[in-house]
């Protein structure tokens, strides 16, 4: 990213409040003002992600620590995990003995410390009608014992896509494709526009209307600059298939939750590995495929 593209978000903001009328623009703005209301000049100075060196990197490590220290009482370790050469993620899901339990979902809150007051995680599970993949007719607030007669349960997150509309949208470039296939955010970068929620087919982004509630004894200390660091108020964020955790050879929270086994990760890239033997031995169901954001995550049935 060259120098003038570094300064996006300061331009993006001047051409807009100068484009609408003072009330349109105050309207608009609305969600950036916990944005600014709690940017520092540290913050407001830094450089987007992928302009930072190696002790530029360390240095917002060492603020993101000090911050989440200071704010929630909670001492962190956050790490800088790079994607690893020659390895492209890859996610499926068996909707056969998916059976609507939502353990995942339990798991990804925790994992990524999310707001505990309103109960967020990146995953959303449908319970659907057995011979359906209407999404729009799924209900993700079922309250019953599960699995429930004629139904079937499709679990719903960040389906990584390779082309994706939430890249293209963004006006200051601030989320972007990694080499591995998984999207992120630099969430000191992010002005909370939410173009990206929109553009998303998948509803797979979340906005922080209010600071996240964490108790201290709840945080998770394991954490990613670029994944599941307490993200602070007016931005937007996803699932980054636990890339804290992937990016060093393990697997993501949700999978090691589940109870049935219906989850398969790996590296698309090995011949060897469990995602390639699915993608090449199961008939495989892409949600939406017909709008062309080409997704890592894959369904299939046991048939």
């Amino acid at each position: 990213m060259s120098e003038p593209e570094g300064g996006k978000r300061r331009v993006f903001l001047k051409v807009l409040g100068g484009t609408l009328g003072a009330s349109a623009f105050a309207y608009a703005m609305a969600p950036l003002r916990a944005w600014t209301k709690d940017l520092s000049a540290e913050k407001f100075l830094q450089k987007h992600y992928k302009e930072l060196g190696k002790e530029e990197i360390q240095k917002v490590i060492a603020r993101v620590e000090r911050e989440t220290l200071e704010k929630y009482g909670a001492k962190v370790k956050v790490k800088d995990q790079k994607p690893i050469e020659g390895v492209e993620f890859g996610y499926a899901l068996n909707l056969s003995v998916c059976i609507g339990c939502r353990k995942c979902a339990e798991a990804c809150h925790v994992e990524n410390n999310h707001d505990r007051k309103t109960n967020n995680s990146y995953i959303r599970v449908l319970e659907m009608d057995q011979g359906s993949f209407d999404m729009a007719r799924g209900d993700a607030q079922y309250d019953h014992a599960v699995p429930a007669p004629g139904k079937y349960y499709l679990p719903i997150q960040c389906q990584q896509c390779d082309n994706a509309p939430c890249v293209k949208v963004c006006p200051v470039q601030a989320t972007w494709k990694e080499p591995d296939g998984i999207v992120v955010v630099d969430y000191d970068w992010c002005i909370g526009c939410r173009y990206c929620e929109a553009a998303c087919p998948y509803h797979a982004r979340r906005f922080n209307w209010t600071k996240p509630e964490v108790p201290a004894a709840a945080v998770n200390p394991d954490q990613g600059i670029l994944s599941n660091r307490i993200r602070p108020q007016g931005v937007v964020e996803k699932c980054t298939f636990c890339l804290h955790r992937t990016r060093e050879g393990r697997l993501p929270a949700c999978l090691e939750a589940c109870p049935t086994g219906a989850r398969v990760f790996g590296n698309l890239l090995d011949p060897k590995s469990e995602i390639r033997w699915v993608l090449e031995n199961k008939r495989i169901y892409v949600l939406k495929e017909e709008l062309g954001t080409k997704p890592r995550f894959f369904y299939f049935f046991d048939v």
